[in-house]
């Protein structure tokens, strides 16, 4: 999953960044609405946190902008301003969530992951192919009953191929999912170790992950 921070608050955002990264969620941070609209110029996200006071205008602004462009990316709302007029109007304009500051940073992952599965029309708490079964709430996997142990950037891949079950997913498309703009200096072959790493967890097992050169990376099951 790749979220895109817009808040001026540096140590808040910075906090919030760290804690995604621990859990596998890569977040890039604009510091304004100009440099939000760069960062989605270039990058989809999944999530979008959006403060309401930003140093050049109301993040409402940058709401409406993304509405009228039919983008469907979640947005939650994240300020001081905890009126509820101000709740209203930010729902009202197409916001999907609202979070007041101060605020828990596992209640923030928690409410970003619940829109991201909405988004996705996955409702049920497990997603299931063959007899691999994957929790999106806690990122954790069990096949066949049994636990497997991965790491958050094996846990966040297996996260995107499961809810693309059966459909090819781009080298890029992964890495931009995995990592953010600061991670620059990471390759997109790191996507390879991974994959491979994520095949001998799942070997012997009735699904597989598929290559098709040029192409990408498919989970599915076998037959």
């Amino acid at each position: 999953m790749r979220v895109l921070m817009v808040e001026d608050a540096e140590d808040l955002a910075e906090g919030v960044t760290a804690h995604l990264a621990r859990s596998g969620i890569a977040c890039d941070l604009a510091p304004d609405i100009e440099s939000a609209r760069d960062c989605r110029a270039v990058q989809a996200y999944d999530a979008v946190i959006l403060d309401i006071n930003l140093p050049d205008g109301s993040g409402l602004s940058l709401l409406r902008e993304m509405r009228l462009a039919g983008d469907p990316a979640p947005v939650l709302m994240l300020t001081a301003l905890t009126s509820v007029d101000d709740r209203v109007a930010a729902l009202d304009q197409g916001a999907d969530d609202y979070l007041g500051k101060p605020f828990d940073q596992r209640e923030l992952e928690a409410r970003l992951r619940a829109l991201v599965r909405r988004q996705m029309e996955r409702k049920d708490e497990r997603i299931v192919l063959g007899c691999l079964a994957f929790s999106p709430s806690d990122r954790s996997a069990r096949l066949d009953g049994r636990l497997l142990e991965l790491t958050r950037r094996e846990a966040a891949l297996l996260d995107m191929l499961i809810r693309h079950q059966d459909r090819y997913l781009s080298k890029t498309r992964l890495y931009d999912s995995l990592y953010g703009f600061d991670d620059a200096d990471v390759g997109e072959n790191a996507i390879e170790l991974y994959i491979a790493r994520l095949r001998k967890k799942i070997a012997g097992s009735d699904v597989s992950i598929s290559t098709q050169r040029g192409v990408g990376y498919r989970l599915h099951l076998n037959g």
